[in-house]
């Protein structure tokens, strides 16, 4: 079976483009929306998994990160979703990540979990969207 390489894949979701009305609003703790159109809440995933949304004022140096956790935290995979735009801007920019995972042998639930990049590390500067998800059988 052919199996597509990280690179292409990213290569090949940069030319898609969102749909605006498929895209599902997630209020973050301190109450950004992040714009999400892939997953969607409680969709079944597989890996390779396209996260694909737009983000105001989460990125830093163009990047945050996302992480995927089973139903119990366990973090199972974390990458960085990439800004498919200039991310300085004031407005929403598109993000892209790809996470490559295992199934967890325990449970069908977890969560995605994107994070605003935080370069002070102060946690009054964290904050994060939770997004759940099923896996696959």
């Amino acid at each position: 079976d052919f199996v597509p390489s990280l690179s292409s894949l990213i290569e090949t979701k940069q030319n898609d483009t969102i749909d605006e009305e498929d895209l599902s609003a997630f209020v973050s703790e301190r109450g950004d929306t992040v714009y999400v159109d892939t997953p969607q809440e409680n969709e079944v995933i597989a890996s390779p998994l396209s996260v694909r949304g737009k983000a105001r004022g989460w990125y830093f140096e163009g990047s945050f990160p996302v992480v995927l956790t089973d139903w119990d935290g366990l973090i199972i995979a974390q990458g960085i979703a990439v800004a498919q735009d200039d991310w300085m801007s004031e407005d929403y920019v598109p993000f892209l990540a790809i996470l490559e995972f295992e199934r967890p042998s325990v449970g069908e639930n977890g969560f995605l979990v994107l994070q605003k990049d935080n370069p002070s590390g102060l946690p009054q500067y964290d904050d994060a969207v939770e997004i759940p998800i099923l896996f696959t059988e």
